[in-house]
């Protein structure tokens, strides 16, 4: 686990990852992404955290992941931080 970002990748799941960057238009964009010789190889979630860590996506994208989280599986970490606000 690298950071809070790697653990919202992790419980929302690839598919739902993916499914959020296609209505954002940008599945063409992350698939380029993911043909290059560094990047094809790698997890998936190694790629998306690539592609969202963009400095422009991890403003537009940060708050999707958390739209999509099902109460249930939210995070420890998060649940943590969360229970001290």
């Amino acid at each position: 686990m690298e950071d809070l970002e790697d653990e919202l990748i992790r419980a929302i799941g690839a598919d739902v990852v993916l499914e959020v960057i296609r209505t954002r238009g940008e599945l063409g964009t992350f698939r380029t992404l993911s043909k290059q010789p560094e990047w094809r190889e790698r997890p998936a979630e190694e790629r998306f955290r690539r592609f969202l860590g963009n400095a422009i996506r991890k403003i537009t994208y940060a708050p999707l992941p958390v739209e999509v989280l099902a109460p249930s599986a939210v995070p420890r970490p998060l649940d943590r931080i969360l229970s001290h606000v």
